[in-house]
């Protein structure tokens, strides 16, 4: 009975602080009006005074944030002695066919049996690797990878080897690498997820490069103490580093994307999809190009230190190890800034091409490094950052159709470019391959700027 009279008649004491909040809140109403009433300046002041109280904090740098992730950590460690031993390889082989046969030509041409497997096949090889378990497929190819180098290496101590066999051997590297560059691309995902994957693309143009660094080092020692043929050796040792490492991955962290269903017309699809993405189509259109005529330093860093310089193995190893160490330091950069976009590709391109001109122009060999190591730090921020926008840009299950074709426009444009790149090196001077680089590259982002400002006014109408 006591709980109704409480509840139906409030007491007195209730009755004054209800009378008190209605005096408070007078006052309050009576206060913001006074509030509205005052100088604009102060408010003003008050207002920013809040704001740089409420600044979010500055972001971390976050250089190597995707190695936080135990599977990516030992992913990484195996491509770092994996790509130095592959370098040795691409060092010595490219010596032994100079020495066989003398001709800048041929030399392109290797590199282009190398890479034809790619240009031909490698949109199927996409819609495969959008199909497959990406890490049993690594497996499969760093192990074929492997054996091939073992074979060579054993031909070359053997002296057995002849031209013929190289270019086969460089084929049938091709046709595995068609395969295993778009599996490695989008491998990277499956491990660290979108959130990390510009900082770990960033990290892995890193091991690129400093496995540039040292493989050339290494090779050149090997080849003057020991020969040709224990470099394709160890670089077959190599990618023992890398299986072991994938195998001892945690399944259950990775992240796999959606497999794409066997269906017919999916090549058809994967064009259709790039070709109706501006996003994916520039980047790509812009790879073709730079691609094609530039990242031919296999073929034209040998011509130049020889032609142009008249210098040896350990001066070309010298060159392409002070490509790696620029290129290490530029995706340091990018990985520390880890924010890509088109603007950012755009002025890599721009910057790629004009230190490449620059480089053809150095009039002495230790200037030459310099301009060198300038040119390979421009050059991993374009490739990084092209590499990390399709994958953000391009739907999960079209990502290894995506991949791929940066790998034919990468890659697979070198059947083309390296013997053009051979022969203009070979008839004009070492100098000219890579002037000729750098002037398609400084074109190909005139024409992306072109592009984007004609994007930009016609939004504006």
């Amino acid at each position: 009975m006591s709980f109704t009279k409480e509840s139906s008649t409030p007491p007195l004491r209730d009755k004054l602080i209800l009378r008190k909040d209605f005096i408070m809140s007078q006052i309050s109403k009576k206060y913001s009006k006074a509030s509205d009433n005052s100088d604009p300046e102060d408010h003003k002041t008050h207002t920013e005074d809040d704001a740089i109280k409420q600044k979010p904090p500055r972001a971390k740098l976050a250089t190597f944030s995707a190695l936080s992730n135990r599977n990516y950590r030992l992913y990484f460690i195996g491509q770092v002695v994996s790509n130095s031993g592959t370098w040795m390889q691409m060092i010595a082989q490219s010596w032994l066919v100079l020495q066989l046969s003398k001709s800048g030509v041929v030399l392109g041409l290797v590199s282009a049996a190398n890479f034809l497997p790619t240009l031909l096949l490698g949109p199927l090889a996409g819609v495969y690797v959008d199909r497959a378990n990406k890490r049993k497929l690594l497996i499969g190819t760093q192990s074929a990878f492997a054996l091939l180098a073992l074979a060579l290496g054993l031909l070359v101590e053997f002296r057995l080897v002849q031209l013929w066999m190289i270019f086969v051997a460089a084929a049938l590297v091709g046709l595995v690498n068609t395969l295993d560059m778009p599996a490695r691309q989008t491998f990277v995902i499956e491990m660290v997820g979108p959130k990390d994957l510009p900082n770990a693309v960033s990290l892995n143009s890193v091991v690129m490069n400093s496995a540039r660094v040292i493989g050339p080092s290494i090779a050149g020692a090997v080849i003057y103490s020991l020969g040709v043929g224990p470099n394709f050796i160890l670089n077959a040792i190599s990618f023992l580093a890398v299986i072991a490492m994938l195998i001892m991955l945690r399944t259950s962290e990775l992240m796999p994307a959606t497999r794409a269903t066997s269906k017919s017309g999916q090549l058809r699809e994967g064009f259709s999809y790039v070709a109706k993405t501006p996003s994916l189509a520039i980047p790509l259109l812009m790879m073709v190009i730079v691609g094609t005529l530039a990242y031919e330093f296999q073929v034209s860093l040998p011509l130049f230190t020889t032609d142009t310089f008249h210098l040896g193995a350990g001066s070309y190893a010298l060159i392409t190890a002070s490509l790696g160490l620029g290129a290490v330091v530029g995706g340091l950069g990018a990985a520390t800034y880890a924010k890509v976009s088109q603007k950012l590709l755009v002025a890599a391109t721009l910057a790629f091409g004009l230190l490449m001109i620059l480089m053809s122009e150095m009039p002495s060999f230790p200037l030459a490094l310099i301009a060198t190591a300038l040119t390979g730090a421009a050059s991993i921020v374009f490739l990084s950052t092209a590499n990390s926008l399709l994958q953000m840009t391009s739907l999960p299950e079209m990502r290894g159709r995506v991949m791929s074709l940066y790998g034919v426009a990468f890659l697979g444009s070198t059947p083309i470019g390296a013997p053009l790149i051979g022969y203009i090196s070979g008839h004009f001077g070492g100098r000219s391959g890579i002037l000729v680089g750098g002037v398609a590259t400084l074109t190909a982002g005139l024409l992306a700027v072109i592009y984007h400002r004609h994007k930009a006014n016609a939004t504006r109408i």
